[in-house]
């Protein structure tokens, strides 16, 4: 949920640093389901905030634990980009329940659950890391494009930079993965 002031709002659509376009691109549905999916977005980010200590704590290789707390400090910035990006556009950010996450975070520590002390634990985390990261990564992709539809260029700066960082994480799961976990799980 969002919640405008419709103040706020008027005194922004008469400011001059706005042009017209970008003030009559704010005033539609896109524009409200933009902001929706901001908060689902940043929901999911928090929720992933209290996630990741315990996916890093769960892994067995020093590499893979180092890579969710630096992604731990990643998802803080992204979660702080969010805050930034609505602000921005004169909107204030009321936080809701991601189901999605809720669901994924879930799953993952099941997983963590089912998997301690086999050998496999480690892919197990990565495959979990790797469907929150897919959800991410669909998200921030959708919200680039709607951003870039309504002339909201702030947001898609920050929004592109999160994406990228996101992929990269994707592929650095990835390298684990190929590189050290699936082996390990398989030749126990």
């Amino acid at each position: 949920m969002i919640k405008r002031n419709s103040k706020q709002n008027k005194s922004r659509l008469s400011g001059s640093n706005m042009n017209q376009d970008q003030n009559e691109n704010m005033d539609n549905d896109l524009h409200e389901l933009f902001l929706e999916e901001c908060a689902d977005i940043y929901n999911a980010e928090q929720q992933l905030i209290k996630a990741l200590p315990k996916m890093a704590k769960a892994a067995e290789s020093d590499e893979l634990r180092r890579g969710f707390e630096e992604h731990l400090e990643q998802t803080r910035e992204h979660a702080s980009r969010l805050e930034q990006l609505v602000e921005q556009l004169g909107e204030s950010l009321k936080r809701k329940t991601c189901q999605a996450m809720k669901g994924l975070i879930e799953e993952g520590e099941e997983i963590m659950k089912e998997q301690k002390g086999t050998s496999a634990l480690d892919a197990a985390l990565i495959s979990a890391a790797q469907k929150v990261e897919h959800y991410e990564i669909a998200s921030y992709g959708t919200l680039v494009t709607w951003a870039e539809q309504m002339g909201h260029d702030e947001a898609v700066e920050l929004l592109r930079e999160t994406l990228q960082e996101e992929k990269s994480t994707d592929e650095k799961l990835t390298q684990v993965a190929e590189s050290r976990a699936n082996q390990k799980a398989e030749s126990q």
